[in-house]
This record gives C-alpha cells, structure tokens and sequence, in this order.
C-alpha cells in the first residue's frame, strides 16, 4: 500500500495587534502616487489607441502588437479601478469612485456591482462553507466523488485551462459584466446599466473613426490579452498547493490572508504592469493599502516575508490543481483521485 506523504512549509503565525499596527502606516493613499500612476497608466493607453488608429488602414502587423501591449496596460487600468473599489487608491471617496467608474469603462466593468461582490470575496477567501462569489469554482475530493456525471463534467470543463484563461475571460467582461445578479441591491443593478450605456458610448465613438469591425478585432484583442492575465493572476493568487481552506467554524482572517493568498514574485516588469498585486497576501491582509503601498508593506516586517513566493515559473504548476483535499488539507490534481482508488482496491483485498 502507498502512502500519500505530504510536507508544506511553516506557516507564518501573526498577533493581531502587530499586524494591524504594521498595515496601518501603509494605509495612507498619496495623491501625488496616484495621480502619477493614473499619468503613466492611461496616457500610454490612449496613446497606444492612437497609434493604432494611425496603422490599421496600413498593417494589421502593425497593429495587433500595439493591442497586444495595450492589453498589458489594461492590466494596470484594472489595479486602479480595483484600488478604488477598495477606496484606497485616494484617500477622497468621491474621487475614487469618479477615477473607478473611468477606469470601469476601459476595462469594461460595472464599478458598484463588482465593488459589492468583490467585498464578498474578501469577506470569505478561504472558507468553504462560503464558496460560490467571486472565486473559482473549487470542489473538494469527497463532493467530485460524489457528483452526479454531468456534474462532474461540467466541473472539468470549467478547469480547463482553454476554458479558464480564455473562454471565460472574454465571457466574463464582455458579457457576464452586462448582466446584475439577482441579489444585487438597486444601485449596484443601476451601476450595471449605466456602465452599459458608458461602454456603448465609447464604442460608438471609437467605431466612428476605426468603422465597427476594426474597433471590435482591436477591442477583442485587448480584453483577450488583459482578461487572460488577469484570470491568470487571480487563479494564481488563490489556487496553489498548500493554500488556506477551512470550513467556517475554522476560518480565521488573517490565516486566509497570509495562508491563503499568494506572494506571487514576478519579474520587475510584470509587477510593473500588475500594480504590485502579486502581494496578494499583503493586500488581503489589508485592502486599504493602495497598491503603490503593496511592496513597501510586505518588506516592513519579517512576519510577511515568512510568506513562501510563488515565482513566475513555479505558478505553471498551479493548472495542475484541480480539487481541495480535506483530508491533507492541499489542493491536488485529477491523478490523486486514481491513487485513491488504488488504494481503496487495496484495503479491500
């Protein structure tokens, strides 16, 4: 009989009163970070659309490049337009909420109603008994073995990776954003069909100096690029071997903070483009730190550094996982539901 031997590294241990005294110099938003991070994030961007327009009646070789890199950017709109949801991008609301409806525009993203459910998902990263808003669909071992069949394909079907960083990407902004929940309260169904309406704006005028189909290929290959990454990220930041999951008896903050979200360690570039939100732990651990503030946190104090990072290469293996093991608290791909069968022929003989 094998045996399943798994190791996982310490686990950092945090006082409350400590964190919460470490977070709070980082809290502070700083108009002259932001306003220079709004300057060299979207004049790039309209500068990239500009460019664009002045190649597509030349070459499309020009062309889908500059989308390429302007989905990169896109990226970055997104942290900002995240910031402000979290009201930590200024320190006036008013303004947070006027630069996050903006930024929602470009990244195609209603800034109320995704305000409201990204709360949720801070308010329950982690707990099991909790799962279904703002995450990705994670089953543990026992309920795949015990879904139905079409379940159960249903489920493999949403973890493919053609279907998880691309399908879904593009179906999520370009379609699931126009559309409120049904438990969503009055304003955040109001922000939906205004943003509606702003992007339809927006659409129109671009279309009326590139014409429909060049805007749509143009606007496609942007949302392609900054959706894929930023699922990517996402999945990343929350969907790794020894990430925190507990029933909600168990759950504790900070744990799901500082155990279950990711210190993903990018090369300077790509933290660049990302807004620093590899820091993912840092960053639940506290959502009022701006993102300009994410790195200076986490180098603060030893307790963040006991962080493991996931290294770019390293979250390659992260498309492997598939399901939460209970048992070995871990998450695991489809390969150990074949040793547990294994094994159960094997007790049985």
């Amino acid at each position: 009989m094998t045996t399943d031997v798994h190791t996982t590294s310490p686990k950092p241990a945090a006082d409350n009163a400590a964190w919460k005294a470490i977070v709070l110099k980082y809290q502070q938003p700083s108009v002259g970070r932001a306003v220079w991070q709004l300057v060299n994030t979207l004049v790039p961007y309209a500068g990239l659309w500009y460019l664009m327009y002045l190649c597509h009646t030349i070459s499309w070789w020009l062309v889908v490049p500059l989308a390429v890199l302007a989905g990169a950017f896109l990226v970055r709109v997104f942290i900002i337009f995240h910031d402000c949801g979290h009201g930590s991008f200024f320190k006036s609301s008013a303004a947070n909420d006027a630069v996050g409806f903006i930024a929602g525009i470009l990244t195609f993203t209603p800034y109320y109603h995704w305000r409201w459910e990204h709360a949720i998902h801070h308010a329950s990263a982690g707990d099991l008994d909790q799962r279904g808003t703002g995450d990705v669909w994670t089953m543990t071992v026992q309920e795949y073995l015990e879904a139905s069949r079409w379940k159960k394909f249903a489920y493999r079907l949403a973890r493919n990776p053609l279907i998880l960083f691309v399908i879904a990407p593009l179906f999520l902004f370009a379609i699931k954003q126009r559309v409120p929940s049904l438990k969503a309260s009055p304003r955040e169904r109001h922000s939906v069909y205004m943003m509606n309406l702003a992007i339809l704006g927006m659409a129109i005028a671009l279309s009326y100096y590139f014409g429909w189909g060049a805007y749509l290929l143009i606007q496609l290959i942007i949302i392609m690029v900054a959706g894929g990454a930023g699922v990517w990220m996402f999945y990343v930041q929350h969907q790794f071997e020894d990430v925190y999951w507990e029933r909600g008896e168990d759950w504790s903050y900070v744990s799901a903070a500082l155990e279950g979200s990711s210190f993903y360690k990018l090369p300077r570039i790509l933290q660049w483009f990302s807004g620093n939100i590899g820091f993912h732990h840092i960053h639940h651990l506290s959502p009022r730190i701006p993102n300009y503030n994410l790195e200076k946190c986490h180098q603060a104090d030893p307790l963040f550094q006991q962080v493991k990072p996931i290294t770019l290469f390293s979250s390659f293996k992260s498309a492997t996982y598939r399901l939460w093991d209970e048992k070995n608290k871990r998450l695991v791909g489809y390969r150990h539901l074949r040793q547990l069968r294994r094994q159960q022929k094997h007790a049985a003989r």
